[in-house]
């Protein structure tokens, strides 16, 4: 794995996805007991995992007697926008017109979701235009 990468694998964005719901610090037992409560992980994978989000940027590490526990440097937010603006780049040749082509065009949409769509479109053209 590229360490320098500054992109989410499936389970880092677990991952990050419990320590940035979690208000203080966490170790790794601490995520590993919200995320797999079943012992779906290994601790070392989720050690590992962790040890690998400190070496990419995302977590900062304070040990604590023998504990090392976690906290995140970049918001959710953030890394969400980052994320889907390189999809966009990458599919799309940065269109996000042809990103909602796509998702109204797809037939995967309920009517609850169109119409909170809907809401939402409206939402930003009156924002837009300082209503």
């Amino acid at each position: 794995m590229d360490k320098n990468s500054k992109k989410l694998s499936p389970l880092e964005w677990e991952i990050m996805n419990v320590i940035w719901e979690q208000e203080e610090d966490v170790s790794v037992r601490d995520v590993l007991s919200i995320a797999y409560p079943q012992g779906e992980k290994a601790y070392t994978t989720v050690q590992t995992v962790m040890k690998n989000l400190e070496e990419k940027g995302f977590l900062a590490k304070v040990k604590i007697g023998l504990v090392n526990f976690y906290h995140p440097l970049q918001k959710k937010e953030k890394i969400i926008k980052s994320e889907t603006r390189g999809f966009v780049n990458r599919v799309y040749n940065g269109s996000f017109r042809a990103l909602a082509n796509y998702i109204v065009d797809s037939d995967s949409l309920t009517l609850d979701e169109i119409e909170n769509l809907k809401q939402l479109i409206h939402q930003k053209e009156d924002k837009i235009r300082g209503n």
